[in-house]
C-alpha cells in the first residue's frame, strides 16, 4: 500500500507542508558552526525542510539532535563508505539514534570506488560489508536508505535487487547526488528506489535524460550542503534555502509546470522519508 504523504503532529494536528523539501543536507558540517543556527532559522523562516545526514557516528548524533529540536529538520544516521575508513559499524550506536521518529532514514550510506584508492579487493570487500550491515539495520527499524554511490552503480545494483528480492517492500530508500545516465536510472526506478538531484544539474547536461525518464512521483530535490552550490551560487557555501533552484532546473529540463514539479518533491520526499508505518506522527489513511 502506498504511504500516505499527510503529515500529522502527535496530538493528530495536520503539519501543513512545506514550500520545498531538501531530502540530503550537511548543516551538521563544519562549514556551518559560525551559523549553524542563523542558516537553519532562515531555511524554515523559508518553509524549507530538509534532511540532515550524518556520515559518521559523530555527524549522525549531531544530525540527530538538531531534528529534535526544530521542526521541519529530520535525520539521517549512518557511515559514508570512504568519509572516514577507519570508523567500524557499531549497530547499538545506531539503533539509539533510530529511538527517534525523527530520524528517518540510515546512511549516507553505499559505494564509492572513485574515491577508493584503487577500488582494490580489500577495499571493495570493506565498502561492500559495511553497507550490507547498515542496509540490515535499514529493513530491521523500518527506515528508507539514502545511499551514496559513486563509479559502483553495477555493484550496488547487484546488491539492491538481491536483497530486494530477499526484503520486498521493506527495503526501499533514495539514490542521493544522482549523476548518471537514463539506463542506470532506470535500473533503480525499477527496484523503486527513487533518485535525488542537485544543484549540479543547474550547470551540467549529462543527466537531462535521467531527469526526462524518471516518473514525476520519483525524483527528489536535494543540496548536499555545503557542497555544489546550484546556479547562481557556484562558488559559495551550498545551503538548504538554494534547493529551490534544483526545483526550477528540474521543471525546466522536463518541460513541466513548476508549481506541479515543486508539489511533486514535496510529496516525494514526505512519502519516502516520512510517512513510515511506525512513526505514530504521520497519518496512515
Amino acid at each position: 500500500m502506498r504511504r500516505s504523504t499527510h503529515v500529522m503532529m502527535p496530538d493528530h494536528t495536520p503539519l501543513t507542508p512545506p514550500d520545498y523539501f531538501d531530502v540530503h543536507s550537511h548543516i551538521n558540517d563544519a562549514a556551518f558552526d559560525v551559523d549553524r543556527i542563523e542558516t537553519i532559522n532562515r531555511t524554515l523562516q523559508a518553509r524549507v525542510w530538509t534532511i540532515v545526514v550524518g556520515t559518521d557516528r559523530r555527524s549522525s548524533q549531531l544530525s540527530s539532535q538538531l531534528a529534535l529540536f526544530y521542526e521541519g529538520l529530520y535525520a539521517a544516521a549512518g557511515i559514508h563508505p570512504t568519509d572516514n575508513t577507519s570508523e567500524h559499524f557499531w549497530k547499538e550506536y545506531f539503533i539509539d539514534l533510530f529511538a527517534s521518529k525523527k530520524t528517518v532514514a540510515v546512511g549516507e550510506c553505499g559505494l564509492d570506488y572513485f574515491r577508493a584508492d584503487g577500488a582494490s579487493l580489500e577495499e571493495v570487500a570493506r565498502q561492500k560489508t559495511l553497507f550490507e550491515s547498515q542496509l540490515e539495520l535499514a529493513v530491521e527499524v523500518g527506515r528508507p536508505l539514502m545511499i551514496h554511490c559513486r563509479n559502483a552503480h553495477d555493484d550496488m545494483l547487484d546488491i539492491l535487487a538481491s536483497k530486494k528480492r530477499e526484503y520486498g517492500d521493506r527495503l526501499w530508500g533514495n539514490i542521493h547526488f544522482f549523476t548518471a545516465g537514463e539506463s542506470i536510472a532506470r535500473r533503480y526506478l525499477e527496484l523503486d528506489f527513487t533518485l535525488s538531484f542537485s544543484g549540479v544539474i543547474t550547470f551540467a547536461r549529462e543527466y537531462d535524460d535521467a531527469i526526462r525518464f524518471a516518473p514525476q512521483d520519483m525524483i527528489l530535490s536535494e543540496t548536499d550542503s555545503p557542497y555544489a552550490a546550484p546556479v547562481p551560487y557556484r562558488g559559495k557555501r551550498n545551503e538548504p534555502l538554494f534547493v529551490k533552484e534544483v526545483v526550477k532546473q528540474l521543471a525546466l529540463v522536463r518541460g513541466e509546470d513548476f508549481e506541479e514539479v515543486r508539489r511533486a518533491t514535496v510529496e516525494n520526499a514526505i512519502r519516502v522519508f516520512l510517512a513510515l508505518p511506525h512513526n505514530a506522527s504521520i497519518s496512515t489513511e
